[in-house]
């Protein structure tokens, strides 16, 4: 589905590059997450994927097809786009926002409020709160927003950057929850790029932990990479933060659950992970 050919990304003529040689292949219809610090390059690899960031060596191939092939604009209207601060446009309505793509692509007008109204349901935000503008909402509302938007032109490719880093660590879980079933409905390829081990556990089917400068440190499973980091780099990445919270499993219910030194449980390890 996508797929990146030794890609890498320098920022001027004799700058760093902040994306050396890299390859990874990302599965159709899953949930794939690039989890790294600051320096790492996840932001860049996934801008990367929709052409708003051009790669200086190497080739991006989505559907099939190398990305600098295709216009980008068309390129992008058909690619899901969520960010951390959610981008809403502040004097349109939550509906018009929603609409914002479709509308672009000319589609016809009853299609339109078909697929707004649509994706509004998807997030589970009342009908009532069609004609609010964003500056009437809360952040997880506006943010449950911004996924509907992603999601109006119904797109086979949903890239989220950070998308739920601006919201308190409540509304953070229950966004995190209600991506895990919207994906567990509409099979989306999915690539989401955080800082946050707990959080990539929680959403992620195949999770890519990068060093600096892109490097892979290790991907894989959660299940995997949790009983068998490959290194002392993946190892520290998910033994702590910035608590000095160390990760343990503990067996509830049948199911091996992530939990932290406080006991507080942060997802069921498996064939991917889920919310705890």
């Amino acid at each position: 589905m996508i797929e990146f050919e030794s890609v890498s990304k320098r920022y001027g003529k004799r700058g760093e590059k902040a994306v050396a040689d890299f390859s990874l292949f990302i599965p159709k219809g899953k949930t794939t997450v690039l989890v790294g610090s600051s320096g790492s390059g996840k932001t860049t690899l996934l801008r990367m994927i929709n052409r708003m960031v051009e790669p200086t060596e190497g080739r991006v191939i989505v559907r099939g097809k190398d990305v600098a092939e295709t216009d980008p604009v068309q390129l992008r209207r058909s690619i899901g786009y969520v960010i951390q601060s959610a981008g809403l446009l502040p004097h349109r309505t939550v509906i018009q926002n929603i609409a914002l793509v479709p509308t672009l692509n000319k589609e016809p007008k009853a299609e339109i409020e078909r697929r707004a109204k649509q994706a509004l349901a998807d997030v589970d935000l009342e009908p009532s709160l069609a004609n609010r503008y964003p500056g009437e909402l809360s952040g997880g509302q506006q943010q449950r927003v911004g996924v509907a938007r992603a999601l109006a032109s119904d797109p086979d490719i949903l890239l989220m950057d950070e998308p739920f880093g601006a919201v308190d660590p409540i509304v953070r879980r229950s966004l995190q929850k209600q991506l895990i079933d919207l994906q567990s409905r509409l099979h989306k390829t999915v690539v989401m790029v955080t800082h946050d081990i707990d959080e990539a556990f929680c959403v992620g089917d195949h999770i890519v932990v990068l060093e600096k400068g892109g490097k892979i440190a290790q991907q894989g499973s959660p299940a995997h990479i949790f009983a068998h980091p490959a290194n002392d780099f993946v190892a520290s990445f998910l033994g702590s933060d910035q608590e000095n919270r160390s990760l343990h499993t503990e067996l509830i219910d049948g199911h091996t659950v992530v939990v932290d030194t406080f006991g507080r449980p942060l997802g069921t390890l498996g064939d991917g992970a889920t919310c705890g």
